[in-house]
């Protein structure tokens, strides 16, 4: 299906680099802009849109003097979420990429996607590899993104085994499919980049890049507050109930993977709360939300970091060999 494809003289497809903003000016507002200005790609539009902060950021968009650049900045603060489906609806290129002000992409990420697609513009959405960087640029790890060729019942079961990363940092979305899906939607709005990602894939699908091009930042603060995990639970049921959804097969070992998935994740972020009392009522929300799975795995995961496990695995694989069929 033939797209409207918007070019300008140079002929080549128009991208547009979305940066939501509020009060980074003092932060990493400066290298995220710079990230995006710094590409070899030569068309592009850079949407900053500012949600009402109260540093100077206007002053540091300004400082850059850089013709593609449009600058938003709201009256009032709209909330996290709207502001990227303002940047969304602001956006004319054919490609889309959200990037948060704290995060950043490679000089050659848009260049790479671009060739990569060569002339698939009706694609969901091009993927790269991602970097985790540290608050001071430091890096954590890398993923390549390995799950080229795959459906997309496999490409969630690979993400479920923690053998893939979704960011947006490092997602390039079809800018007319987003808006025909509705932008950036889910229930507390934790998950609403996943979701997007996972239902342009399953829609119209995907072209992957297995080159880490894009890096996401990891802060250090930690979780101060029980209720949050009961958002985090919230949403996580939300988009594994809108995943099985999205496929066709393989839909209860999907939401068996899934529920085992979240019920680790939603652990991971308890384990940053600061208050034993409030890292304990997260866990029995955690519990609540995913009863025995919970259990049952951090029973395994306390297993497995014990001395116990390896002959355990050893009677499981030799003794047992028909346990594992």
């Amino acid at each position: 299906m033939n797209l409207n494809i918007t070019r300008k003289n140079n002929n080549l497809p128009l991208v547009t680099i979305a940066i939501p903003t509020y009060n980074r000016a003092d932060a990493y507002l400066k290298e995220a802009i710079q990230s995006a200005i710094n590409q070899t790609y030569p068309n592009l539009e850079i949407i900053i849109s500012d949600n009402c902060s109260s540093d100077d950021t206007g002053l540091i968009v300004e400082s850059f003097n850089d013709s593609r650049i449009q600058y938003y900045r709201h009256d009032e603060n709209i909330g996290a979420n709207n502001n990227f489906n303002f940047c969304l609806k602001k956006a004319t290129g054919v490609f889309f990429l959200l990037l948060h002000d704290d995060d950043l992409i490679d000089e050659d990420f848009v260049q790479k996607c671009m060739v990569s697609a060569k002339n698939r513009l009706e694609v969901g959405i091009i993927r790269t590899g991602t970097r985790v960087i540290d608050s001071d640029g430091n890096v954590l790890n890398e993923t390549p993104n390995t799950v080229g060729g795959l459906p997309t019942e496999d490409f969630i079961r690979v993400w479920f085994d923690w053998k893939t990363a979704l960011y947006l940092c490092s997602t390039l979305f079809n800018t007319k499919r987003l808006k025909e899906i509705g932008g950036f939607q889910s229930r507390p709005y934790l998950f609403q980049d996943v979701f997007a990602e996972l239902k342009m894939d399953s829609k119209y699908g995907r072209i992957d890049i297995q080159d880490v091009k894009a890096s996401f930042r990891q802060h250090s603060e930690e979780m101060t507050f029980a209720s949050g995990i009961r958002s985090w639970c919230e949403d996580s049921l939300f988009l594994l109930d809108s995943i099985c959804g999205l496929v066709t097969k393989d839909i209860a070992t999907i939401r068996k993977e899934g529920l085992s998935y979240f019920s680790r994740f939603n652990h991971e972020l308890a384990c940053k709360i600061k208050s034993p009392l409030n890292r304990y009522i997260a866990y029995l929300t955690i519990i609540k939300a995913f009863k025995t799975v919970f259990l049952r795995d951090l029973i395994l995961r306390t297993l497995r970091r014990s001395f116990i496990y390896p002959p355990l695995q050893f009677i499981k694989r030799r003794i047992l060999p028909s346990y594992n069929q």
